[in-house]
């Protein structure tokens, strides 16, 4: 027997020639290694052969390995303008129509341009009739042909008034007399405006007394009232325009 000891402080370290006064662990590690290499490649670990026959086993299923993946990231849906309701601010148009009185004044814009043939009937129950010399008077008479009246807009809310058979307008002086003007002029400008009683009143565009305006009117005689006696609620002011067919 052989034995070779080596000291000073290293660990001990020794070998023996004879295998029976060897360690019985490194027999075994000896005799493993032995039969692996004998079986060869042909032979698999036990647990690979313990884990093949429970996959060729009757009747049992391979455990699934179920791999959890989050879900992707989805970026929320692009806003569209048709999809956001934003409030809309009120614009307020600089062109807005301009209210005079009670009544607005582009609520007359359909009779700009406009030619109609009338009849004034008055509140008197007098038709206005302009005659061949330039009188402004009433008759009862329904068949005067002085009282055929043509109405042309010549502005927003501005008309000229016109004898049919007389070829004279209806004119305000600036001292408030009716009369009957040959040719169109200042005069001849008359704001035309719906009152409350659907009756029409006409006043002078032209000119004003003391800030007032100054009507066509007729009185209970059917005789001309001055401009600068006239009032808007003066029913002696008011006419009803009848359709001449």
């Amino acid at each position: 027997m052989c034995r070779w000891t080596v000291t000073q402080g290293a660990p001990v370290a020794w070998f023996s020639c004879c295998p029976c006064c060897r360690p019985p662990s490194l027999l075994l590690s000896l005799t493993f290694l032995l039969l692996l290499l004998l079986l060869g490649p042909s032979s698999s670990s036990p647990l690979s052969s313990l884990d093949s026959d429970n996959h060729n086993a009757p009747g049992r299923t391979s455990p699934h390995i179920f791999i959890s993946h989050p879900p992707p990231f989805s970026s929320p849906a692009p806003l569209h303008a048709s999809s956001a309701r934003l409030p809309r601010a009120t614009n307020v148009s600089s062109s807005s129509a301009t209210v005079v009185g009670r009544h607005v004044r582009s609520s007359y814009t359909h009779l700009q341009g406009d030619v109609r043939r009338r009849k004034l009937f008055s509140f008197q129950k007098f038709f206005l009739r302009i005659d061949k010399e330039g009188n402004v008077n009433g008759t009862k008479s329904e068949d005067d042909p002085y009282s055929l009246l043509e109405i042309k807009s010549v502005d927003v809310g501005v008309v000229a008034i016109r004898g049919l058979s007389s070829n004279h307008y209806l004119a305000i002086r600036k001292n408030g007399v009716l009369y009957g003007a040959r040719d169109f002029g200042p005069d001849c400008r008359l704001i035309e405006r719906i009152e409350e009683n659907k009756y029409n009143t006409y006043a002078s565009a032209e000119w004003r007394n003391k800030k007032k305006h100054m009507f066509v009117g007729l009185n209970a005689n059917g005789k001309p009232l001055k401009g600068r006696r006239t009032r808007r609620k003066n029913t002696a002011t008011h006419f009803l325009p009848i359709v001449v067919r």
